[in-house]
């Protein structure tokens, strides 16, 4: 199968130290567990005293800017952030107010859509960081697609992972990495997202593994 033919899920991530980047970088595996399915991963343009001129067209590292128009061109989007204030980052929320135009043809109806995010602490905000995504993602009639209680890491995680959502601990640092519970379920998170983009276009989803 081409690269034309496979179904693209759009994974659109903002990241100050790099955590959601990685999380990332899990999900489009589990997207791309999906055979008929391949993950574009982009970043969320920085928006404030951050973007001046000194900023590079292009980021030092990660994935390229992401790109409005893309979302014409996927079958499905999932959106990362860190928690701010229990909120997602005002990069990836004007990221998606620049999709006004979007909602006004109902251009994004009706495609499925997931949330994910990162905080330094347990209680820092993530449920309701991933609830808040989901509502401009519900304005645009997107499907949303949580994570279901079948994941026994859902019972078992000491650190990130919700229904919401794959999330991720990072610790006061910052600088945890992700335990096993975490990308396993960043992975499904993926995965269910890109089988369910087949299934509205008609396709029979065939999963690489069953562990993503």
């Amino acid at each position: 199968m081409s690269d034309n033919d496979r179904a693209r899920i759009l994974i659109v991530y903002d990241s100050n130290s790099g955590n959601t980047y990685r999380m990332a970088q899990q999900i489009g595996r589990g997207v791309e567990s999906v055979r008929q399915c391949t993950a574009l991963l982009r970043a969320a343009p920085k928006v404030g005293e951050r973007n001046s001129s000194r900023l590079p067209p292009v980021p030092d590292s990660g994935a390229p800017y992401a790109e409005v128009a893309e979302l014409l061109e996927c079958e499905g989007l999932i959106i990362g952030s860190p928690t701010h204030f229990g909120n997602m980052s005002a990069s990836l929320k004007h990221f998606l107010d620049r999709t006004t135009p979007y909602w006004l043809g109902g251009k994004l109806s009706g495609k499925p859509a997931a949330a994910f995010t990162s905080t330094g602490s347990m209680h820092g905000g993530q449920e309701a960081t991933l609830l808040g995504m989901m509502v401009p993602l519900l304005h645009h009639g997107m499907l949303i697609c949580g994570l279901p209680y079948t994941h026994p890491q859902l019972m078992q995680t000491r650190r990130g992972g919700t229904p919401y959502g794959a999330s991720h601990v990072s610790g006061e640092d910052g600088k945890a990495p992700l335990v096993d519970s975490e990308t396993v379920l960043c992975r499904a998170l993926g995965a269910r997202v890109a089988s369910t983009a087949c299934l509205l276009a008609g396709r029979a989803s065939d999963t690489l593994s069953s562990s993503s």
